[in-house]
């Protein structure tokens, strides 16, 4: 279409200054369609149509609908036009410009209607392909503001502090990051203790400790402890900034796809181009009536016009993308949704995905000689946890309530980052924090709850698989005919844990997001095309990089969301093998309509070519053939269609 996708993203988007917020997902940003102009041309040729369609059917005079169809020719055609005409000064000719003249010609002719539908098909798409690429460009740029503008730099010797850009912070440099800040640059901790909500760059449902040591991320957030880190990476170099790259990267790689189109587009309109003059001059020159002349080549150039074929893709496609909608799932294009089908494996991001990404209470031990049952222990903790806004310290009380517990008020509450609460609850003092490590041999967290300095009990949480996780994998099996693959930041424990409850035998963990799409490239090596589901910030490299690309809707990020070719709007994981099958049923229906539309269009070409072709007649097949290939697709719509990809 007219309007190209570009991405020079991180050539001219400078990040904003960042909000301090206890979400890590990107702010959200978003160009309203009709800030576009493409979107305001198309919106004016189309209603036009619409009111000049009835009009005319209704044999109203020329004088009313006349001018509104003009009003639809110009509106959706003259960025077309131009663009075509731009190409041929280029001294190449497209299919733009091609169909600009079959309107032309089909108005030329007396068929005003047929030429303007075309231009509304025309500028409709084109105004979809600039939303689709102006969101994208929102979305990066709300990446790029999760990166903090500024940081807090301190001397050499610790005495003095001072705020710079973090463009100009260099390696080594030292930083001090207070609770509550995004970190402004990668590196390591020096100094302090605190923990840092990182699940924008590994996908951890959970804070993770920071000690002296310990890597820091640039626009990860700082909790309740204050750090110095030690810069280890150019700003320019971080993995915040490197995620940005991956996406570019990896949209630019399906240029040679776009290439390859407009090669045949450009060979399709010289050779209709040719054939019509061919059509109108050598009749002429033997000797034929100009006018029988023009009216053999306008009719050739209408029934040889690519509607057909157009729509013998389309309705399969839009039919699939709207019962698949119904359901739930969000298929951005009939492109994305014929690619679906063609996979051959699928790569599954853990948090989020296959789990929900929130902890929950699944075990509650008191010890031996402690005196008390498992109600008394997890009132106990929930009591002391209660003030904190720790996603652990949530999921116990949360636990506590569930059971119909008395949460005790908590007293002298303080809370060590990295280590645990305490409270005074009832004249008694309670801590709860972790003993000594995280234990995660069962894939979960412990924490261990102390009364006046006695341990009592432990408390197990556990980020809750989705109740459809098996069956969604052993379905993604039995379509692709290969298991699914785990890629996921988290840890080998916890990842292999959720491998064994869903069926899955391939498992990579504790990957970054370039180790996501690196994974990706890999399985993809040779033929392979692969589908990843992911719902992050640091899924959106790996949901680029992969032939289709699937985000979680509910909690997906901005930048998952507009990156992905696809969003589980409800979270059902089982609606992504449905949708898989209704894709190859969606090209299945291609092909048919494929070969009805070529027979037709042959028939009727070869008709006018050898023979005398009636115009009416002409119009009449090919709107006919139109109307049988669109009607063949439209059976995607109906309810069975969804029921057999379901299985």
């Amino acid at each position: 279409m007219y309007s190209c996708m570009v991405w020079r993203v991180s050539a001219t988007l400078a990040p904003s200054p960042v909000r301090r917020t206890s979400t890590s997902t990107a702010p959200r940003r978003r160009t309203r369609v009709l800030a576009l102009p493409e979107a305001r041309w198309a919106l004016v040729s189309t209603l036009a149509f619409l009111i000049a369609f009835p009009l005319d059917l209704a044999g109203a005079s020329a004088w009313l609908y006349g001018p509104l169809y003009a009003i639809a020719y110009a509106a959706g055609g003259w960025e077309p036009a131009l663009e075509g005409l731009r190409a041929l000064r280029e001294k190449s000719l497209d299919v733009d410009l091609l169909m600009i003249v079959a309107a032309l010609g089909a108005a030329a002719i007396g068929q005003v209607l047929d030429g303007a539908l075309l231009i509304v098909i025309f500028a409709t798409s084109g105004a979809l392909e600039a939303l689709a690429t102006a969101r994208t460009a929102d979305s990066v740029r709300g990446l790029l503001d999760l990166a903090p503008t500024t940081a807090t730099r301190v001397s050499a010797d610790g005495s003095a502090e001072e705020t710079v850009p973090t463009d100009q912070l260099a390696v080594g440099d030292v930083v001090l990051v207070r609770p509550g800040e995004r970190i402004g640059a990668d590196g390591l901790v020096v100094d302090g203790e605190s923990e840092a909500d990182q699940a924008t760059i590994t996908g951890e449902p959970l804070p993770v400790p920071k000690a002296p040591g310990d890597e820091v991320f640039a626009g990860t957030l700082n909790g309740t402890g204050a750090l110095r880190v030690r810069v280890e990476r150019d700003p320019g170099d971080s993995v915040i900034a490197r995620i940005v790259t991956l996406v570019e990267e990896a949209s630019r790689t399906k240029a040679p796809t776009q290439l390859f189109i407009e090669k045949v587009e450009q060979r399709y309109a010289v050779g209709v181009v040719v054939a019509t003059l061919a059509v109108f001059g050598i009749p002429l020159a033997f000797g034929e009536d100009l006018t029988a002349a023009l009216l053999r080549a306008m009719t050739f150039m209408i029934v040889a016009s690519p509607c057909a074929v157009v729509l013998a893709t389309m309705p399969p496609l839009l039919s699939a993308i709207a019962n698949a909608g119904r359901h739930g799932v969000l298929v951005k294009s009939a492109v994305a949704m014929e690619r679906l089908g063609e996979i051959h494996v699928a790569a599954l991001d853990k948090t989020g995905t296959l789990t929900e990404g929130t902890p929950e209470v699944t075990a509650v031990r008191p010890l031996p000689g402690s005196g008390l049952d498992e109600d008394t222990l997890l009132a106990l903790a929930a009591a002391a946890e209660h003030p904190s806004e720790h996603p652990l310290a949530r999921a116990v009380v949360a636990a506590a309530r569930a059971r119909g517990l008395s949460v005790a008020p908590a007293e002298e509450f303080t809370a060590t980052p990295g280590r645990g609460v305490r409270a005074t609850v009832e004249g008694r003092v309670v801590t709860v924090g972790r003993p000594g490590e995280y234990a995660e041999a069962s894939g979960g967290t412990t924490v261990l709850v102390e009364l006046d300095g006695a341990a009592v009990g432990t408390v197990t949480l556990k980020d809750r698989l989705r109740h459809d996780a098996p069956a969604a994998v052993a379905a993604l099996t039995t379509v692709t005919g290969s298991s699914p693959v785990l890629l996921t930041g988290d840890n080998p424990v916890a990842a292999g844990q959720v491998a064994a409850d869903t069926g899955i035998t391939d498992v990579r963990a504790g990957l970054l997001p370039e180790g996501k799409v690196d994974a990706v490239r890999e399985l993809q090596r040779g033929d392979g095309k692969v589908l990843f589901v992911g719902d992050g910030v640091n899924d959106a490299p790996a949901l680029a990089a992969a032939h289709s690309g699937m985000a979680m809707g509910r909690a997906g990020s901005d930048l998952a969301l507009e990156t992905a070719d696809a969003v589980v709007v409800r979270d059902e994981l089982v609606a992504i093998p449905a949708v898989v099958r209704l894709s190859r049923a969606a090209r299945r229906l291609v092909v048919q309509n494929l070969v009805i539309a070529g027979v037709c269009i042959a028939v009727l070409v070869v008709w006018d070519l050898v023979g005398h072709l009636p115009l009416p007649l002409g119009v009449a097949g090919h709107e006919g053939s139109t109307v049988l290939v669109g009607l063949n697709g439209l059976r995607l719509l109906r309810e069975s269609a969804w029921r057999r990809a379901v299985g």
